[in-house]
């Protein structure tokens, strides 16, 4: 799968992604640190990547796209650790992958994750 990690999302996530086989960017890496949100979830869907943000405002954006798709994950976490969002992380991969794959919002709390499809509104297929 292929990530782009918001700037509030630790570095060390990213990295365990590739560890994984992942394909995972950080902002950071290529130098986007001030790039406006809209801006990072039009990159998303051009390089289809899952976008991984602590910023609730990816929800607002995901749901006034008009049809244009790129799955995001927000993190509501209160420990916000590295450790901590990983293995929240892997627990929404392995259950989530395949959702992640055809467009939606993950939100990701501390002893669970809520899955949107989009548009919002949309029943699964």
């Amino acid at each position: 799968m292929r990530f782009l990690a918001d700037m509030g999302v630790n570095l060390r996530v990213v990295e365990w992604l590739r560890r994984e086989g992942h394909d995972a960017n950080h902002l950071r890496d290529e130098g986007l640190h001030r790039m406006p949100n809209g801006d990072i979830f039009t990159k998303a869907i051009a390089e289809s990547r899952v976008i991984l943000t602590f910023d609730l405002d990816f929800g607002e954006i995901a749901a006034l796209t008009a049809g244009r798709k790129a799955s995001i994950v927000v993190f509501r976490l209160h420990n916000t650790t590295a450790p901590h969002v990983i293995d929240r992380l892997a627990t929404v991969l392995a259950v989530s992958s395949d959702a992640l794959e055809r467009g939606v919002v993950v939100v990701v709390e501390e002893t669970r994750h809520r899955v949107r499809h989009l548009p919002f509104g949309e029943a699964e297929s």
